[in-house]
């Protein structure tokens, strides 16, 4: 039970028999630095229940919490602000508490655990992974790490995009332009590779439309007759209807663009427990909507297209098949989503997706739950912003994008000159360095990306990522490194450390206060899919720490209890670092 819910069970007492009244919660905020205490309660929220001066409550509630309370020591009334001072007695058993629970900060998986599946990364086969897939990635696989560090048993999938026009334009174009280019001949990594010809495509239809319009065609109709546009729709239809030859080209280039995603997702540090494919779940979606046909969920138009009318839900009509009965987007997701409930009987689904996709997803849980599947009350859309460059917005068609590959490369050989800048590497032999740069660049990154709130949109500045200063990723990467060496220098076994008598330094007092947040942070960050929680929170911790190191004397204390006991808390200083770092992904060095 943590502070804030042992002191709010004994509130609820005091009111009841006091003022005859219940309160279901109560506000705490940490006191502010210029006043005494450790725990404000606010006591404004409680006049709607009970009509009396504040500062005469408040004193009413301190004196009650002094004489009747394990955990408060004194208090002071500040208006409608009630400043708690915790005991010695309390700070002992916080200590005593995190030591002893060597999974401090996570529940246990158990096989009773709700079951969570975590969508992220969702490709399409016609192109690598950029700096937009990037954030998603990372994102999901924070999500899913804290889903499972709060106690939920967590399943991690994506789903490929694998068919439609967009993989049909790059086969047509590998067609027209490749002369036989494969990854093994070219040297080229295979998802690159087939993003080349996506990028051919592209110049290619421009041109034939620009040619179409002088030859006295309107824009639309160029687009629509430009003949290798054409192809790659006839291409499509041949595809759906089992065509050998482009069925085998079309495994050939997608499993190009497969190898291709596996190494980045390697360099990346995500990983997947099932791969969904596009091509094999948008089949089950037409089943159903065959289905929902019938029973009048949806209807057709006159053309042969499928639709859906959610007008009287606030939004409006939704194709779900096209009129030559091929598969839109939202086919695919209604099957998609029908066979992972089948696969995994799970309670709880999240889809990592961009805001733009923001009314697809209200349009696809609602037809889910008129399609009579209840678990569709249980899917969350992680919706989150877009991530900006200071040369503006990227273009995969047009080839302007920020590649991931070439990002991870850039972040690890931004860490490696700032590093050497700094010369805090004497010592490390090649080898060490490499591995280090790789640390601490994908740690600047991944940490960068998200700290932000998901929701909101990030302007991304690589070599302000990597500033060892402020609250970045290898700041806290550093500040794990300097504990590091002092639990080498000071070489303790602090099992038989005993606090019982032990005094308590004001600075000693705030670095326990945070550390006692770090379960609650955990279970909140879960809560609202938000790993900008964990990351802002351990940022904070280690702000606190810094101040103790600068402030108080660790291996050259006054007492031997107090070496021991200073040591002991950095190292539980190191491990919640260690374990915030861990479920965003992000790895410590023991040295740096």
């Amino acid at each position: 039970m943590t502070l804030e819910a042992k002191i709010s069970k004994q509130l609820t007492t005091f009111l009841q028999e006091t003022y005859q009244v219940e309160i279901e919660s109560f506000e705490f905020q940490q006191t502010r630095k210029e006043f005494e205490g450790d725990l404000t309660l606010v006591v404004f929220p409680i006049l709607k229940y009970i009509k009396t001066n504040p500062a005469k409550l408040g004193e009413q509630i301190g004196e009650y919490l002094t004489n009747s309370s394990d955990e408060v020591s004194k208090y002071n009334v500040l208006k409608g602000f009630l400043n708690l001072s915790l005991s010695e007695n309390f700070f002992t058993e916080m200590v005593d508490n995190i030591r002893k629970d060597k999974n401090f900060g996570f529940k246990e998986v158990t096989k009773d655990s709700d079951k969570v599946m975590v969508e992220y990364s969702s490709p399409n086969t016609n192109k690598p992974l950029h700096l937009g897939h990037v954030r998603n990635n990372l994102l999901g696989y924070s999500v899913a790490e804290i889903q499972k560090a709060a106690g939920k048993q967590v399943y991690k999938t994506q789903i490929i995009n694998d068919r439609g026009i967009h993989i049909c334009k790059s086969m047509v174009a590998w067609q027209k332009f490749g002369d036989g280019e494969t990854p093994q001949t070219s040297g080229v990594k295979g998802d690159h590779l087939v993003g080349k010809y996506y990028v051919e495509f592209d110049k290619a239809y421009k041109a034939e439309i620009e040619d179409l319009v002088q030859k006295g065609k309107i824009l639309e109709e160029a687009k629509k007759e430009a003949p290798i546009f054409v192809e790659a729709q006839k291409m499509l239809k041949k595809w759906e209807a089992g065509d050998p030859k482009v069925v085998e080209l079309w495994k050939t280039m997608n499993q190009w663009v497969y190898d291709g995603f596996e190494i980045t997702y390697k360099n990346l540090g995500v990983d997947f427990d099932k791969n969904y494919y596009e091509s094999q779940t948008y089949l089950l979606g037409k089943d159903h909507i065959k289905a929902g046909l019938e029973s009048g969920v949806f209807f057709k138009k006159e053309d042969g297209s499928v639709w859906i009318d959610l007008s009287e839900e606030g939004l409006d009509e939704k194709i779900v098949l096209r009129s030559d009965g091929t598969a839109v987007y939202m086919t695919q997701d209604i099957g998609t989503a029908i066979q992972r409930v089948a696969d995994y009987d799970i309670d709880e689904m999240v889809f990592t997706v961009g805001n733009e996709q923001d009314y697809h997803f209200k349009v696809l849980f609602l037809i889910l739950k008129k399609l009579g599947f209840e678990w569709a009350d249980h899917l969350f859309h992680l919706s989150y912003g877009m991530v900006d460059l200071p040369s503006g917005k990227m273009k995969s068609r047009e080839g302007n994008v920020v590649d991931a590959d070439d990002l991870v490369d850039e972040m690890i050989s931004t860490a490696r000159n700032i590093s050497q800048d700094l010369g805090k590497l004497e010592g490390y032999d090649e080898d060490e360095k490499n591995e280090l740069y790789r640390m601490i660049g994908l740690g600047a990154l991944k940490y960068y990306i998200l700290k932000v709130d998901p929701k909101k949109r990030i302007l991304f500045d690589p070599k302000e990522s990597v500033d060892f200063q402020g609250n970045t990723g290898p700041f806290i990467q550093y500040t794990y490194a300097r504990i590091q060496s002092i639990l080498r220098k000071a070489n303790l076994d602090s099992t038989s450390l005993d606090l019982s008598t032990y005094t308590f330094d004001v600075k000693e007092k705030a670095l326990i206060k945070i550390l006692n947040q770090f379960p609650e942070i955990i279970q909140q960050s879960a809560e609202q899919y938000s790993p900008a929680l964990v990351a802002n929170y351990v940022y904070d911790l280690v702000k606190e720490f810094n101040s103790f190191y600068q402030n108080i004397s660790i291996l050259g204390a006054d007492e031997l209890q107090q070496i021991e006991f200073r040591v002991e808390l950095a190292r539980l200083v190191a491990e919640v670092i260690k374990k915030s770092f861990s479920v965003l992904g992000i790895s410590v060095p023991q040295r740096m």
